[in-house]
């Protein structure tokens, strides 16, 4: 499969053909299954992780073979156009995955795992892998390609970024048990490893440094490595003083991310979703 993917990603043919939508059609369905990801751990990787671009060129096959169609469940009073190659992911009992009513949507090509709980509204797209048990709560935004562990909180109005091009880039990565508090922002360029915890507002990307005030260290991105968040951390919302110029003269603060402790049994029992809420 992958390498009639790639040949087709970098082969546009001049009209596609009933064999490129079948090849599509099993792509999407290994996307569905989980038995393909667009990021996948990986120890002989710096960040843990290594980036499968083949599948991220995939699911841009599916917009560009894809047409607009009506996906409207009432075309006057509410009506839906998309590419007819991502409707909305069809769900049974069976995959043991509760979508609370109330407005939200998972598109087709993304795995969902068993015991994962959709808080009206929220959203998945396509190319998103969401491990079992995980919560995904009211205004959550999971975005294309993200890679979500087993067991996480990701919180209300919390934003999970989706990196699909380009396409040798790592998806955003967030590992298992970990918190996304509410109002956060999680995007590209950035690897939140498991049971970390980020506290209410937090923005991570690639451009911001964060600064572990417990370790005495200064994460960042490079070129070529994601920020990556420690394990257990627990980051929140801080800043820092302008040093010099103007800003130094105003008493200008500018935001930064702050690592202020690390996960113990108190913070745990703080943060632990109850059995019954799922």
């Amino acid at each position: 499969m992958q390498a009639a993917i790639e040949d087709l990603f970098d082969n546009k043919p001049e009209q596609y053909t009933p064999d490129h939508f079948a090849l599509f059609a099993r792509f999407k369905a290994a996307l569905n299954s989980g038995e393909i990801r667009a990021a996948e751990p990986d120890p002989a990787e710096a960040s843990g992780w290594r980036v499968n671009g083949w599948v991220k060129k995939g699911v841009l096959i599916g917009f560009r073979i894809g047409g607009i169609v009506d996906m409207s469940i009432n075309p006057v009073r509410q009506p839906f156009l998309d590419k007819s190659t991502y409707p909305v992911r069809q769900v049974t009992p069976a995959d043991g995955i509760r979508i609370v009513p109330g407005g939200s949507s998972i598109r087709d090509g993304c795995y969902v795992g068993r015991g994962v709980t959709c808080m009206p509204p929220m959203y998945i797209n396509a190319g998103a892998y969401v491990g079992a048990g995980t919560m995904v709560d009211s205004h959550a935004l999971i975005g294309s390609c993200a890679q979500i562990g087993v067991n996480c909180h990701i919180s209300a109005a919390s934003q999970i970024g989706g990196v699909l091009e380009p396409v040798g880039a790592l998806p955003v990565i967030v590992e298992d048990e970990v918190l996304v508090g509410g109002n956060c922002g999680v995007y590209e360029g950035t690897v939140v490893k498991k049971q970390a915890v980020l506290g209410t507002g937090t923005i991570l990307n690639r451009s911001t440094p964060v600064y572990d005030l417990v370790r005495g260290e200064v994460y960042r991105a490079t070129e070529d490595q994601p920020l990556v968040i420690p394990e257990g951390a627990v980051v929140i919302a801080g800043s820092r003083a302008v040093t010099s110029g103007h800003g130094k003269d105003w008493g200008v603060s500018i935001y930064t991310p702050v690592i202020v402790k690390y996960r113990d049994e108190k913070t745990g029992a703080r943060i632990q979703l109850e059995d019954l809420l799922r």
